[in-house]
């Protein structure tokens, strides 16, 4: 990926929804939004990447609480875009904050959940050079 496609340093790059029921959330959001979706793989089920529909653009992520994601709450889990996932890591520890999964390779970068020191997980997300 050249600097020209990758996210803005500090904007919103993606967000994803972890639920036990992913088909019937997906379903709602199409109904409620007008959403379209597109399936993606996951060794064994699919998760869903979320269109909008009048530009066809992929929106969000909605994914079912299985595997890695089984822990995850049932919240919209924004992903804000870092220049250097280490390096903020690292200031999220300093600052209070912790690591609640540890940095993972995915959507063409690497990424890892967070929690600042209130409480409210994201995720941080490098994008690959």
């Amino acid at each position: 990926m050249n600097e020209s496609q990758k996210p803005p340093i500090g904007s919103i790059g993606w967000c994803d929804l972890t639920v036990a029921d992913a088909s019937g959330v997906r379903d709602f959001y199409r109904d409620v939004l007008g959403w379209r979706s597109t399936d993606v793989d996951m060794n064994g089920y699919v998760d869903y990447v979320m269109h909008q529909p009048k530009t066809g653009a992929p929106t969000a992520g909605i994914c079912w609480a299985r595997g890695k994601n089984r822990d995850l709450p049932p919240i919209w889990l924004v992903y804000f875009v870092v220049k250097s996932l280490d390096n903020s890591l690292a200031q999220l520890l300093l600052h209070g904050g912790t690591v609640v999964r540890e940095p993972v390779g995915g959507g063409g970068g690497r990424f890892a959940v967070v929690k600042d020191p209130a409480g409210a997980m994201c995720a941080l997300y490098e994008a690959e050079d």
